[in-house]
């Protein structure tokens, strides 16, 4: 089973269809969904993870039961021979050998000796109170975990030299039913816990669906019910599982060194913290059966489900009598609990419970307990987004009330007959569904073809080999960032507090070790400008590298980094510069080159008079996004002789890294070899951003003469990024009364950060996309905001993403005015021909490539798009609390073409081995160049797919292939490609005489071994140089697309569901039509991010 996974993992990406291994019975397709909710893929990889594990997973009817859940439908009729020989005496068990290794592992606890590091294990309650009685049990020094993933939320703070384990202890884990209730051990995994709530009364039914959206299944398969509520106990944990237990009416038994009390979970929570040797032992949840009782749960969070913590929570109990149908419910008895709205646990709305009892249900009802819940729901001061959470509290509870009422689904009475109760609404157990259209030929095969991605094998199988994967070499340190937590301050000295991690350190690297001739960079290109490896003498942002830690372990770096204590001084120092309002005020800017400045089109102030109506003063205001790829910056540096360094990292940058670190170190850049594998995710985030870890290895191997490597935290990492501009646009716009564009203007902030990094690009980027409509003239006024804050870099569609929002927020500004169709101005506003030209002067291109009016037709002008449209106008008529909406979006994206090397070689063996300037970051640009490489080389053998297998793409090496630019920009396989072509051309003018004179000899067609070696023989050049440049006339050019989307919004929650999307991209001839589409689907789920889930949160000054 575990192969065929692999093998279907490995063929996701293609058309094919893997099956599943006979003999399995399947799961459900919303199983198989929710089963991966944890698993993630920043890129290609969204679809075809999920399109593999549906594969394995049947929604049958009753006939399809038994015989052909195990073969495909459509194929062999059903064959009882193909089912598994069955023995009714068969028990599926553990494997015995696994069961005495195990036992044989935990069959005596550790000797217990003061001062002795190590892991203990008791068996039994009394066992763990002889440990706490031990004199070595220190609370500073010993951390009582059952599955640890607490660590998740909290961090440890300082290393702990001994560890108890408590999850052998067979009293943590008992599970009791009754006629009462459930009592479970506070060992228990959460994923029991929600397998013994399902079977159970409507009450625990619903606790298990509710426990269902906590966290990922992988956490809540090893998480316990009793860490969680722990965990919520000493610290202001937002936990969904205490607000839902509370509810419930739940008690807990706990056990201290001399007693054991029974709480309920109200009175346990309002306890002081518990201390270390107080021990939670079980949870008991009664069973309130389903006479008269009503439970709803609720929570609302950045995604429905998978590790996203809520931004309220709430669970309700009502007791009611009398006939819902008639006089109405009473409410006997309610418990109202709220939690993760800013408070340090989830409380009880007593007020609101109190003046419900006894009550009848009704409008005014209604409204006064939502108006004395708004009282009691009080975010303490600091809280995210404090009047958003009390709304949410409010809804939740109103929602309640009103399914209690008599038809009530308001305040004011009225009767809402719509389709939350009488049609088809968005539901999180509907499997996901989609289907692809390819277009594709074999014009130049093997290239266009979908072939499965290069490395898919190694990475399915978990082979694959990044940068932290590389062993360590001999006396290899470990390095981590010390960095400043204030935005603009003097550092006036950097200590480390006493502590275990402490004591870790072996050196401290700093400004002051930079090598004489070196420069402080950390990052940069020549011609923008560079930013500082370290803050010194001043911290010019939360966030900057103040110095970095070196141990022996990279846990140790990271604890250490962790005890540092930074004096700051803010003396003759200017208040830290923080948003675009601060920096304009200021005058704060990063200047930018003439030549990469957009230009306007067309004459303002005669479009504005021409103008029916106008809209002098529109604002849109976009926050910042982070990279979030699966591999956060790492670096390897091992020091070599005649003051050489090789650096491993993971990078898109390897030439710039390349400089820079030889520009820190004072060194040529030959001594400088950056080499690159492959990248856990890039996204823009391993240009400029990843060239300090490469910069901090460096500087520290250099001066040690010792490899040291670093692997930064997720923390740091988000710290350090960046991420996406901000940006913040004020605009005048006109138009006519049929809703014909005449003008735009755009007052354009965007906050770059401290440093220019790549921000002086931004500008022309925003402005290219804004242009994707005919705005008649366009004028604008960007400010490039130089601010106290990390540096904003490069993010997928840097610029496109934010120039295409604020482009639609005016088109929708303007329909509104208008009372029209948001389509009708979209599609009245497209470009022709001709104005595509005047607005896109060096990358319009030629008439027949002009394909969005097509796409946009396609999409918004079809049949189906108006049914859907109606189908939409008649559910927001009757849902009074559910709306529905429905947009075509279309998309224009100029990409610009680099110069780009690459090299052929083939060895005499007949295998070939390629090097590019391209960097493989999970794009498939080695699969691309795998292709191109086959089919140049097609003329010299008769079946140029067999010459795939023989093709290796080797890894980016600084000092092998220079010049290779950076992998960004959506050109780097074409450029890299079209490099490779011109290489193969070179190899088939030297070895087509060689070919020719051979079949003129042998009247065959002559093998491609036999060719080889015979070139070799005759000291042929095997190996080819080229370096492709584009045409200076085709320097740039416009991709179109355009995707339609039908969303759902819940309008007390403002939570929203998109009920399905669809995409139209034209990427002209695909080299890899199943990368492209993998490509262009991850594309929008990013976008769907930007907008929707991935805001980056922290405090004023920029710190998290």
């Amino acid at each position: 089973m575990c192969m065929s996974i692999f093998s279907a993992l490995v063929k996701a990406d293609k058309t094919s269809d893997p099956a599943p291994t006979p003999g399995f019975s399947k799961l459900t397709c919303s199983e198989a969904e929710h089963a991966i909710s944890g698993n993630l893929c920043r890129c290609t990889g969204y679809r075809p993870i999920l399109d593999t594990c549906k594969s394995f997973a049947a929604d049958v009817d009753l006939e399809d039961l038994g015989l052909n859940s195990f073969w495909k439908k459509g194929t062999d009729p059903a064959d009882v021979d193909k089912l598994p020989e069955y023995s009714s005496g068969a028990v599926c068990t553990f494997p015995e050998f696994l069961k005495s290794e195990i036992k044989g592992q935990m069959k005596d606890a550790p000797v217990v000796n003061a001062g002795e590091d190590g892991w203990y294990h008791p068996k039994s309650i009394g066992e763990l109170h002889t440990l706490f009685d031990s004199d070595w049990f220190d609370e500073n020094s010993v951390k009582i975990v059952a599955s640890n993933t607490g660590a998740g939320v909290y961090k440890d703070q300082d290393l702990y030299k001994k560890y108890i384990d408590i999850k052998g202890i067979p009293e943590l884990s008992v599970i009791n039913r009754s006629n009462k209730g459930v009592e479970i051990g506070a060992a228990v995994s959460i994923s029991k816990a929600i397998e013994i709530f399902s079977d159970g009364t409507p009450v625990f039914r619903k606790i298990a669906s509710h426990l269902s959206k906590v966290a990922s299944p992988f956490i809540r398969n090893m998480g316990t019910i009793g860490g969680n509520v722990i965990m919520a106990q000493r610290l202001p944990f937002a936990s969904d599982i205490v607000t839902v237990l509370l509810a419930a009416g739940s008690t807990v038994t706990i056990q201290t060194a001399s007693k054991m009390l029974c709480l309920t979970l109200e009175e346990f929570l309002e306890q002081p913290p518990c201390d270390a040797k107080t021990i939670l032992l079980t949870i008991f949840v009664p069973d309130w059966g389903s006479d008269n009782i009503l439970f709803e749960t609720s929570r609302a969070a950045p995604r429905p489900f998978g590790n996203a913590v809520s931004y309220v929570n709430s669970a309700f109990l009502a007791r009611t009598s009398g006939d819902a149908a008639s006089e109405g419910l009473i409410i006997e008895d309610i418990c109202l609990a709220f939690g993760a709205y800013g408070v340090d646990h989830a409380t009880r709305a007593r007020k609101v419970e109190e003046f419900l009892k006894g009550k009848s249900v009704s409008a005014p009802v209604i409204l006064e307990a939502v108006q004395l819940l708004k009282d009691v729901i009080s975010p303490s001061e600091g809280t995210t987004h404090p009047e958003y959470r009390v709304s949410l509290a409010v809804s939740f509870l109103f929602s309640f009330l009103s399914a209690l009422g008599n038809n009530l689904n308001a305040p004011n009475g009225s009767c809402a007959n719509g389709p939350e109760k009488h049609g088809k609404v968005a539901n999180d157990d509907l499997p996901i569904r989609s289907r692809q259209e390819l277009v594709f030929n074999d014009e130049y095969k093997p290239v266009g073809k979908p072939i499965t991605k290069s490395g898919a094998e190694l990475q399915a199988s978990g082979e694959a080999v990044y940068v932290d994967d590389i062993p360590a070499p001999k006396d290899c340190l470990y390095g981590a960032f010390i960095y400043s937590t204030h935005p603009h301050a003097h550092i006036k000295g950097v200590n480390f507090r006493s502590s275990l991690a402490s004591e870790k350190v072996i050196t401290v690297i700093s400004a002051k070790d930079i090598p004489a001739g070196g420069k402080n960079v950390g990052s940069g290109w020549a011609m923008l400008g560079h930013e500082a490896l370290f803050g010194d003498p001043v911290s010019e942002f939360a966030g900057q590298n103040i110095g970095i830690v070196i141990a022996e372990t990279q846990k140790y770096a990271y604890m250490a980094a962790k005890q540092a204590i930074i004096e700051y001084s803010t003396e003759n120092l200017e208040p830290p510069i923080l948003t675009i309002e601060d920096a304009i005020q200021h005058d704060s800017y990063i200047p930018v080159l003439p030549f990469l400045a957009p230009q306007p089109v067309g004459d303002f102030d005669q479009g504005m008079s021409e103008a029916d109506h106008k809209i002098l003063s529109g604002e849109v205001k976009l926050k910042s996004q982070y990279y979030f790829y699966m591999e956060t910056q790492t670096a390897l540096a091992i020091p070599d002789e005649d003051n050489c360094i090789t650096v491993y990292v993971s990078t898109q940058l390897p030439e710039i890294t390349q400089n820079v670190v030889a520009d820190l170190l004072g060194i040529p850049y030959h001594n400088v070899r950056i080499i690159n594998r492959r990248v856990g995710g890039g996204f823009g985030g391993k240009g400029m951003k990843g060239t300090h870890a490469a910069c901090a290895c460096a500087l520290a191997a250099f001066k040690l003469r010792r490899p040291v490597r670093m692997y930064l935290d997720r923390k740091t990492d988000m710290i350090m990024a960046g991420g996406r501009h901000p940006m913040k646009a004020k605009y005048s716009v006109g138009f006519k009364s049929d809703g014909t564009l005449t003008a735009l203007h755009v007052d354009l902030g965007i906050n770059a950060g401290i440093s220019p990094d790549l921000s002086p690009l931004i500008p022309a980027y925003t402005i290219a996309s804004l242009k994707k409509y005919n705005w008649g003239a366009l004028a604008f006024d960007i400010k490039l905001c130089k601010t106290n804050m990390s540096s904003k870099s490069v993010v997928r569609a840097p610029g496109d993403v934010q120039g295409s929002f604020i482009a639609e927020a005016i088109i929708e500004h303007v329909a509104s005015v208008l009372g029209s169709d948001t389509n009708v101005v979209r599609r009245k506003n497209l470009h022709s021909v001709e104005s595509l030209t005047k607005f896109y002067s060096d990358s319009a291109g030629d008439a027949p490539t002009y394909s969005l009016v097509g796409i946009f037709d396609k999409l918004a002008s079809s049949p189906e798009y108006r049914s859907r449209a109606e189908a939409i106008e008649r559910f927001n008529g009757g849902s009074r609390w559910k709306k529905r909406g429905i947009s075509c979006v279309p998309i224009t994206y100029e990409v610009t073409l680099r110069p780009t090397p690459g090299k052929v070689s083939i060895l005499n063996d007949g295998s070939i081995a390629v090097e590019v300037g391209g960097v493989e970051i999970g794009q498939g640009l080695y699969t691309k160049v795998k292709q191109m490489t086959a089919f140049g080389l097609g003329e010299l053998c008769p079946d140029a797919d067999k010459l795939l297998d023989k093709v290796r793409v080797i890894q980016a090496d600084s000092l092998s292939m220079i010049q290779g630019g950076f992998t960004g920009g959506s050109t780097t396989s074409e450029s890299s490609c079209e490099a490779v072509r011109q290489a193969c051309t070179v190899l088939v003018k030297r070895l087509k005489p060689i070919k020719e004179g051979l079949e003129a000899k042998s009247g065959a067609l002559v093998p491609w071994s036999t060719l080889i070696a015979q070139a070799n023989m005759a000291s042929v050049n095997l190996s080819a140089h080229a370096f492709w440049t584009p045409d200076p006339a085709f320097v740039k050019y416009i991709n179109y697309g355009a995707a339609v989307s039908e969303v759902e919004i819940d309008v007390p929650t403002g939570g929203t569901t998109i009920l399905r999307s669809d995409l139209v991209y034209d990427c002209g001839q695909s080299l890899n039509p199943a990368v492209d589409l993998g490509q262009w689907r991850a594309r929008s789920c990013k976008g769907w991010g930007s907008s929707r889930t991935r805001t980056m949160r922290g405090t004023p000054t920029g710190w998290w």
